[in-house]
């Protein structure tokens, strides 16, 4: 039996990174996942792979820009028109911008706020309805530790997770009378696309932007290493579960070690 059977889960920013692997997870303990992303091609391609190895009804995909309450709408419509319920959500869609903060553009600081902040947002209020009709469920939001500290360049993308533990706190004590249970992941530097310095300049090379991140933690972080999305989803995993049943309200920080505050550089 998986930790998952008979669950109906969403999962945004699904199609890589951190959401593409709790997908997986997810299939693999028995949950029928809607594989949700801007990402078609990407998001498609994913579900396919989870089809062929889990079964026709193992995963369905929608597209979804969180930042659009038409698609949350459709995203649950099609959720329910393939498996009749929701019951379980993680709000993983996130993106991420490098700026000092006083050269940071209005645009991009409210682009960050639209995906992160109001993704989640959105996601809550669309979705929460669902779970409690279908008897409860979790939300699991995706923050950051940079919710918990600051960190130089990375204002918009910090202000939107410490917002991200906000709503978290407030929606696990006003749903907790639903049966809706409701937490959030705060992972430190993850080896994903979306950290890869690369993206802010098409002619790097993305596996040599890699290493050079991959090494700067091995410094940086006590454990030694970057963390892994797979990593991410376990812990996904655990609060979408049984296992953690009792827990509501909480930051989960996984970070190998880099908030404890030791540095060896």
């Amino acid at each position: 039996m998986g930790k998952l059977d008979g669950r109906v889960v969403i999962v945004t920013g699904a199609a890589r990174g951190q959401g593409e692997q709790e997908a997986r997870l997810f299939a693999a303990e028995g949950a029928e996942v809607v594989v949700a992303d801007v990402l078609d091609d990407q998001g498609e391609a994913l579900v396919k792979e989870i089809v062929e190895e889990r079964g026709e009804r193992a995963a369905t995909y929608v597209h979804l820009d969180v930042r659009e309450e038409a698609d949350w709408q459709a995203a649950v419509a099609t959720a329910k028109g393939a498996y009749g319920k929701v019951d379980g959500l993680v709000n993983n869609a996130g993106i991420l911008r490098f700026n000092e903060l006083l050269a940071t553009p209005l645009e991009e600081f409210q682009q960050v706020i639209q995906v992160n902040q109001v993704g989640c947002f959105l996601g809550i209020r669309t979705v929460a309805p669902e779970i409690a009709a279908a008897g409860g469920g979790t939300i699991v939001n995706t923050a950051s530790y940079t919710a918990l500290t600051g960190m130089a360049f990375v204002g918009a993308y910090a202000a939107t997770k410490h917002a991200i533990l906000g709503l978290t706190r407030v929606a696990a004590i006003e749903l907790a009378a639903k049966g809706i249970r409701v937490n959030a992941i705060c992972p430190g530097a993850v080896d994903t696309p979306m950290t890869n310095p690369a993206q802010l300049d098409p002619a790097a090379d993305p596996e040599a932007a890699r290493g050079a991140v991959a090494k700067l933690y091995e410094k940086l972080v006590p454990m030694g290493r970057i963390g892994t999305p797979q990593e991410i989803a376990a812990l996904a995993l655990f609060l979408t579960g049984a296992d953690s049943s009792y827990i509501t309200g909480q930051p989960f920080v996984i970070d190998g070690g880099w908030l404890a505050g030791v540095s060896i550089i």
